[in-house]
């Protein structure tokens, strides 16, 4: 068996521990970088501009995605949270700290067997009640994890893919990671 492959293994076993609803093993060349996932950001986000896991402070599109060329693969994969008021905004966000920490935990498990992880994960990080950016750098970077579409990705077409469950229905939300993985 090759290290990738026993790590894939690993990291099965590991999920399984998890409320890990659903997940897929990506090759980095899989991953949509989108331009247009950026505009949306830019025109619609209260968050852009505002804090270090958003743009522009992540840089361009480009530099996102050589960034994570740099990787050997990724895993993504997803929580559901359920009997939510999907049309009370606040509601909905407050479920995603949960999923955050099983991101965090899933890293700290992966951080075990990978050499280095980049980390994407849900919305604009909320750590902070008011973040530093633009003016002072991050306080917490090994805990603050970039939107994934931040990087101008396409979640939606990579769930797709991978046959990954992206509206599960009403009172339920579905929220993503993507953890990229140096082997």
């Amino acid at each position: 068996m090759t290290g990738g492959e026993v790590f894939r293994e690993n990291m099965e076993r590991t999920l399984a521990e998890f409320p890990v609803c659903e997940y897929a093993f990506v090759e980095i060349p899989e991953i949509p970088f989108r331009e247009e996932v950026r505009y949306i950001c830019r025109t619609e986000c209260p968050r852009y501009g505002t804090s270090w896991s958003c743009p522009p402070a992540v840089g361009t599109v480009k530099e996102c995605e050589a960034r994570c060329a740099g990787y050997d693969g990724a895993l993504i994969f997803t929580t559901i949270a359920e009997d939510v008021d999907t049309e009370d905004m606040s509601a909905m966000l407050a479920t995603r700290m949960e999923h955050e920490e099983v991101t965090r935990q899933i890293r700290a498990r992966m951080a075990e067997d990978v050499t280095d992880t980049l980390v994407l994960s849900t919305e604009s990080c909320a750590i902070c009640e008011h973040c530093a950016y633009p003016a002072g750098p991050c306080r917490h970077p090994d805990r603050m994890f970039p939107c994934i579409e931040s990087y101008g990705i396409l979640v939606t077409e990579l769930a797709e893919r991978h046959d990954i469950t992206f509206l599960s229905g009403s009172r339920l939300v579905t929220w993503f990671s993507l953890i990229l993985y140096k082997l």
